[in-house]
């Protein structure tokens, strides 16, 4: 079922979400001092291109850089890849077969804001008593 939500996510939005993410990865890796922005970006580019069967779970000891790296990285590129998920959201739930494919996005929404603190990692791989943040 993961793989068949997957190709169909790939299809319907998956493809131009991932291609966002690597363009702002591309632009952040110009420059050494944002180049750890770009490093995330591209880690998100794989989760917005294969998202099901994975999740997202809060990541020990992250502290106050992360929060720094947050801000930053909603006032560069967090802002424009929120809103691309949003505008997917939006043209999926138009059909019925986009619904759940919308609600993925919306889930999204949270780690495409602030994407540092968090961790990306297989759903079936969680230790007992990990909580994720969401899990698609």
């Amino acid at each position: 079922m993961r793989t068949l939500l997957n190709v169909i996510w790939f299809v319907f939005g998956g493809f131009w979400l991932a291609l966002g993410y690597a363009f702002a990865g591309l632009v952040l890796c110009v420059l050494v001092v944002t180049f750890p922005l770009g490093v995330a970006s591209f880690r998100m580019a794989s989760y917005a291109l294969w998202p099901f069967g994975r999740a997202v779970v809060e990541k020990p000891g992250a502290g106050a850089g992360s929060a720094v790296l947050n801000v930053v990285w909603i006032v560069l590129a967090g802002w424009w890849l929120a809103l691309g998920h949003l505008l997917t959201a939006v043209a999926q739930a138009v059909t019925i077969i986009g619904i759940p494919l919308a609600v993925a996005n919306l889930k999204m929404l949270p780690v495409s804001l602030v994407p540092y603190g968090k961790e990306i990692v297989p759903s079936d791989s969680l230790p007992p008593g990990r909580r994720p943040l969401h899990s698609l």
